[in-house]
């Protein structure tokens, strides 16, 4: 499913490339072998070859955005004060009905091991999130947390591995339903999407709020969000140049991925918002800085004086 986090093409323009079978003859004349391969995509023309390498990399990007977060949370060990909460939920919100929605319109398995992934990576983060508030908040240290938290994303880690398995086996048993059924799957399916693309919306305002709220992004990766202004920029430009190409309607296309380039120009607007902030509040930590290191230079002047006056 063509997601915020995930770039993906429509099924029209997919079966418009495939011929008729014929007796030793492939049903996918001119495609491009890695992609017929990887994606079961008949890509016949540099305008959807173009869109399909884009949105591979969009699709690295996203892979790549929150493993930064989860080794500056580790590092600073102060998650709970730089990250919302809320972002980190409607975050997990969109993975998640991104992910039913993959599920109930039959989409590729690398699509759904993708999806599974970005979950599995935004667990590691309400776990760091939780692990750190309770440490931090606590006065005496408490071994048994640092276990439990090991315990809890061990057996996450485990049950989102099998998840992918499970999935694609039980994925032909969807493909033999009624027609009926399957369309109203489908069209469930959809609405997962545009909800999904409704929570990456709103997850940014939780964050904006949190960083104006302390007038600081210490604590925060940058590359978290540079990753995800990337990802969201290439997908749309992913959708942008397949229609060259396209031999249908092109403005059906864009009413099917109209949610999700909303979705995704939406937050890379509001990208735009949290690079400011990192901007301006890293300019006020020199300044700071500089103050904290002019006292030592004022206090022995200031003992000299009360010396001279005694004498």
């Amino acid at each position: 499913m063509a997601t915020a986090r995930f770039p993906g093409k429509s099924a029209d323009v997919a079966a418009a490339n495939w011929s008729a079978p014929a007796l030793g003859r492939p049903l996918c004349v001119n495609g491009t072998p890695w992609i017929l391969y990887l994606l079961e995509e008949c890509v016949d023309n540099i305008w959807e070859y173009c869109s399909v390498v884009i949105g591979l990399i969009s699709m690295f990007c996203f892979l790549l955005s929150t493993l930064p977060q989860v080794y500056e949370a580790y590092r600073n060990g102060k998650v709970e004060e730089a990250m919302s909460f809320g972002f980190l939920f409607f975050l997990f919100s969109g993975d998640l009905t991104s992910f039913a929605g993959c599920y109930l319109t039959s989409q590729l398995p690398i699509q759904v091991v993708t999806v599974v992934f970005y979950i599995f990576t935004d667990l590691i983060l309400i776990s760091q999130f939780l692990y750190y508030k309770i440490k931090n908040s606590s006065s005496r240290k408490n071994p048994a947390l640092k276990w439990m938290c090991f315990m809890w994303c061990g057996a996450a880690s485990l049950v989102l591995l099998a998840l992918p398995k499970l999935i694609i086996d039980n994925s032909s048993s969807l493909d033999t339903q009624s027609p009926a059924t399957s369309k109203s799957m489908e069209i469930t399916g959809y609405i997962c999407g545009y909800l999904a693309s409704v929570f990456y919306l709103c997850s940014r305002f939780p964050q904006l709020y949190k960083n104006f709220q302390r007038q600081s992004t210490e604590g925060t990766s940058y590359l978290l969000f540079a990753l995800a202004m990337m990802g969201n920029g290439t997908y749309g430009l992913s959708v942008i140049v397949v229609l060259p190409a396209l031999r249908g309607s092109k403005q059906t296309f864009i009413i099917k991925h109209l949610a999700w380039l909303i979705g995704s120009l939406g937050v890379l607007i509001l990208d735009f918002l949290v690079t400011a902030q990192f901007i301006i509040y890293k300019k006020n930590i020199p300044a700071k800085g500089s103050a904290l290191l002019s006292i030592p230079e004022v206090e022995p002047l200031l003992c000299e004086e009360e010396e001279l006056s005694v004498l």
